[in-house]
């Protein structure tokens, strides 16, 4: 069973997700995963919300690893994730400290595609954002040449919605994905033809 952590935000594999944990259930879950170098999923609420009561999560996400955490206030957890692989949710149950947890389904990972020539105004797009500094991450590790790579990183910086995000991390293969994020930034006029 994969501890589950709904979130009002869409993780995607690869990516980067700070958090301020605070919630009891979720600081014994990030103890765990911590001790046994497991991962957490990560899902966007469908209903629900954050704190309180268990929020029922969409049923693809993404599993986090910790690679970083800090307690500089007691009781506040701060912890940097990277996003893993896709999930979807088969089952899952809560306890009654309220931590869903769920038996998942791992999707397999996207094939390796080269970003297609009909595209390339959003690896343009993209490097113009990793040069803002609030961006600076994107370029220690960057992949401008991989279609999933570009697609999942545009996917996580442009400021869209949620429910948008959650689609797209839903989308099964990269270049389906970068028509899609194609098509918006050309209606936004971002990007040429």
């Amino acid at each position: 069973m994969l501890p589950i952590f709904p979130l009002q935000t869409v993780l995607f594999p690869g990516g980067r997700l700070p958090l301020r944990v605070f919630e009891a259930r979720y600081m014994d879950m990030a103890s765990e995963c911590l001790k046994s170098g497991q991962p957490f999923g990560v899902c966007l609420i469908k209903e629900g919300r954050e704190v309180g009561t268990p929020a029922v999560p969409e049923s693809i996400g993404c599993s986090a690893r910790i690679i970083e955490c800090d307690m500089q206030q007691l009781g506040v957890l701060n912890v940097v994730t990277r996003g893993e692989r896709r999930f979807r949710i088969l089952s899952r149950e809560a306890n009654a400290q309220g931590l869903v947890s769920a038996d998942v389904e791992w999707l397999a990972p996207e094939e390796e595609a080269v970003v297609p020539d009909e595209y390339a105004g959003c690896v343009t797009l993209l490097k113009m954002i990793a040069e803002d500094s609030r961006f600076a991450a994107l370029s220690a590790d960057a992949h401008y040449e991989s279609a999933t790579w570009v697609s999942y990183r545009l996917s996580e910086v442009l400021p869209i919605p949620a429910r948008v995000k959650q689609m797209l991390l839903e989308l099964t293969g990269s270049v389906p994905r970068l028509q899609v994020l194609h098509g918006f930034l050309k209606q936004q006029g971002l990007v040429g033809k």
